[in-house]
């Protein structure tokens, strides 16, 4: 089963926490530089979530990427910059967990309440998921679900982990880090709204 196979089946039983994609491709300024032909191959209603933080021509791209976003009927979500988003036309945000932490969020809360727009939070333990609940955001992108070369290293969650902390969240929860088909068939039933990979999930 591929991602995309394993997200439609998500699809089907719509998560009742989440009014957001089932399928988010997650862009990256090293690992996918160039997120365009991979959003080509995304079904309409999937999610992309633009980072590329670092990336000095993240404007640019950004207008590209918002551009095809709508000819595609993707959903789009900008990371860390709600004014970027706002001119883009995105349909929500995403905030690194230490933004989350620290930043000074009131702008970018009000322009997402005002107009119903998705909020995201990258979490990556079970504290973390409970400051993006009381931050009012409608999903959190917990990793490293498995193991991932994005997160060399670090101790992965796990299936027994990841479902419990997920039951126990006040918010739906994405699965994000070394996901694929098969792994996504080893996450409990029901413990994620939505399935978040880089690239070359679609395979």
């Amino acid at each position: 089963m591929t991602l995309a196979n394993a997200a439609r089946s998500l699809n089907a039983s719509r998560h009742r926490r989440w009014r957001g994609p089932a399928l988010l491709l997650v862009t990256d300024e090293v690992r996918l530089p160039d997120p365009l032909p991979a959003m080509m191959r995304l079904p309409p209603g999937a999610g992309v979530l633009l980072r590329h933080y670092r990336s000095p021509d993240r404007q640019d791209l950004a207008r590209s990427v918002a551009a095809l976003a709508r000819r595609r009927r993707l959903v789009l979500l900008v990371a860390g910059d709600w004014r970027l988003a706002a001119r883009l036309g995105a349909d929500g945000l995403h905030l690194p967990e230490g933004l989350a932490r620290h930043g000074v969020l009131a702008p970018a809360l009000g322009w997402l309440r005002r107009r119903n727009l998705l909020l995201s939070v990258a979490c990556h333990s079970r504290s973390a998921l409970g400051r993006a609940a009381r931050l009012g955001a409608d999903s959190a992108l917990l990793s490293p679900a498995f193991a991932t070369r994005s997160h060399a290293g670090a101790t992965p969650i796990g299936p027994v982990r990841f479902g419990l902390w997920s039951r126990a969240a006040r918010l739906a929860v994405i699965a994000l880090g070394g996901v694929d088909g098969r792994g996504a068939r080893r996450l409990p039933g029901g413990s994620a709204a939505g399935l978040a990979a880089i690239g070359g999930f679609l395979e």
